[in-house]
């Protein structure tokens, strides 16, 4: 297509632009295995850098959200323009980022054409002198397009988990590299972002005796519980350059997890976990959400963690995405056997949220971006659940309540285009929930469809939960668990929707570029 090539032409040609720049894009050197790189920001001689990269958020019709991160004091100053040239930028003063943010910031940009290409560059200029600038580093986005045109992007999750760090003789992060070459318009990160609580080890001997080796950090060191680990499993990610590129082409919806916390958290917690000094999870949860907030482009979370993760993001007439929460409102994990259950895993305000957003969407596709699977059963121990199914296949019980509430409420207000997509179980599967095979029947049928890791250890498939109905046309998972990312079993999806006829198509994908799935789904059409 000539909308791919032009796009990718022209986004290579701006991080080529400068040297220097892709001096800073570098990967930082891990003989040792330990990275210097991942020092906290203090006074230095020199200018302001921006070695983790820049990253775009919220992007629309008309704005966006440019993130950087400092090695020091500085003042945030983005500049736009329609070419790469620069010949007449346009002029963004942003905020003086300090420690107060980990030294991160970020700029909002408004009126920018829509459906058009912006080239940005972020310069870090000194607070005592502004005339003293670091290198720019160089960035590109696509603005939403207000007509109806053709939409893709990818979504995947799960990053760095059960040991599986940056091993830069394995190439890194190698999935945002062929993410990025598949020219996506945005990034869905379906959670777990971090594995904070999954401290790395130097080295790890593999089945076939080979070895892994992890770049090495003192916060990737041990489990996270002050503010300032949780900002370093942050930072530990853009030490890839392979990420830090993906991340200045490609714009990002992100949302969290488990793992950006602990495993398996919920709200009023409290640890029997010895690695832990502080047992609150709350204490916790209330580090891992500042540090969340500090490290992506989310305008409805402020730097202090005030505002909140769930949200939607509409993508012209084609395509709404609704990003969910399943943490921070949950109750405790169960048996999930209850007759009565309104908090459930969304809490009552974000279901009632969510059903008034969905019934005023117009979108011809509604993305419900979920960070947990519906009818797979997610064990938390021997008896607890961690997500929505428990196991049992007759009528809604426990957390499953909401979400026959849920899928009531949209087959009787006649929503249409719905698609669930997730990740967090560690491999791939499609999933068709249909009433004709459900103890629970009040529901209009829908697709599912999982994916990940990104870079992290694969796990065995689990068992569906006969509720709702769910038929798995499709499903590649290893047969052990922890599968490491050496040996393969590392997905992502990509989503596309034809700009004439509207049909949406899942592509399931592992790394390595082989299509391993593909569902199309055709607009307005139930039980397809």
């Amino acid at each position: 297509m000539a909308r791919e090539s032009g796009r990718t032409i022209g986004r290579r040609t701006v991080l080529q632009g400068s040297a220097a720049a892709s001096a800073a894009l570098a990967l930082p050197a891990a003989a040792s295995g330990v990275a210097a790189a991942a020092a906290p920001a203090q006074a230095l001689s020199g200018r302001p850098s921006a070695r983790w990269g820049v990253q775009t958020g919220d992007v629309t019709t008309s704005s966006g959200l440019v993130w950087v991160r400092s090695d020091r004091p500085a003042r945030m100053i983005v500049e736009t323009s329609a070419t790469e040239s620069f010949a007449r930028p346009h002029r963004w003063q942003g905020p003086l980022l300090g420690p107060g943010t980990d030294f991160t910031g970020r700029t909002a940009l408004h009126g920018l054409p829509s459906g058009s290409q912006v080239h940005y560059r972020v310069l870090l200029a000194d607070p005592e002198d502004p005339r003293r600038t670091g290198e720019p580093v160089y960035g590109t986005f696509r603005t939403v397009p207000e007509r109806r045109k053709g939409v893709r992007f990818v979504w995947s999750g799960d990053l760095a988990g059960q040991g599986w760090g940056i091993d830069p003789d394995r190439g890194g992060y190698r999935v945002f590299e062929e993410m990025r070459r598949r020219n996506p318009d945005f990034f869905l990160c379906s959670g777990d972002n971090i594995y904070a609580d999954g401290p790395l080890t130097e080295t790890v001997k593999l089945p076939d005796g080979s070895t892994w080796r992890n770049i090495m950090t003192p916060e990737k060191s041990k489990v996270a519980e002050t503010l300032d680990e949780y900002r370093g499993n942050f930072r530990y990610n853009l030490l890839d350059a392979n990420l830090r590129r993906f991340h200045a082409e490609v714009p990002s919806i992100t949302q969290w997890d488990d793992h950006e916390v602990l495993n398996n958290w919920y709200p009023g917690e409290i640890l029997a976990d010895d690695r832990y000094t502080e047992k609150n999870v709350n204490v916790l949860a209330s580090h891992a959400r500042q540090a969340f907030a500090e490290y992506f482009p989310i305008s409805t979370l402020r730097p202090d963690a005030s505002g909140r993760v769930y949200r939607v993001r509409h993508h012209g007439p084609l395509l709404d995405v609704f990003v969910l929460d399943c943490r921070t409102y949950r109750d405790a994990n169960s048996p999930g056997r209850q007759p009565e259950d309104t908090q459930g895993i969304l809490g009552a305000e974000q279901l009632s949220w969510l059903k008034r957003e969905l019934s005023r969407s117009r979108a011809v596709w509604k993305v419900i971006a979920c960070d947990m699977p519906l009818g797979l059963v997610v064990p938390d121990g021997a008896s607890d659940f961690e997500a929505v199914a428990q196991g049992d296949p007759g009528a809604p019980l426990g957390r499953e309540l909401q979400l026959a509430e849920l899928l009531r409420h949209i087959k009787h207000q006649k929503i249409t285009g719905t698609v669930w997509l997730t990740a967090d179980v560690h491999y791939t599967s499609a999933q068709h929930y249909d009433p004709s095979r459900a103890a629970f029947k009040d529901f209009a049928p829908f697709w599912e469809f999982v994916t990940g890791p990104l870079n992290a250890g694969a796990f065995p498939a689990v068992k569906l939960d006969g509720t709702f109905g769910p038929e798995q046309p499709f499903v590649k998972a290893p047969d052990r668990a922890n599968v490491s990312p050496a040996e393969g079993y590392q997905f992502y999806g990509e989503v596309e929707i034809d700009g004439d006829s509207g049909e949406l198509t899942v592509r399931l994908l592992e790394v390595g570029g082989t299509v391993l799935y593909t569902k199309a789904l055709r607009p307005g059409l139930v039980g397809q």
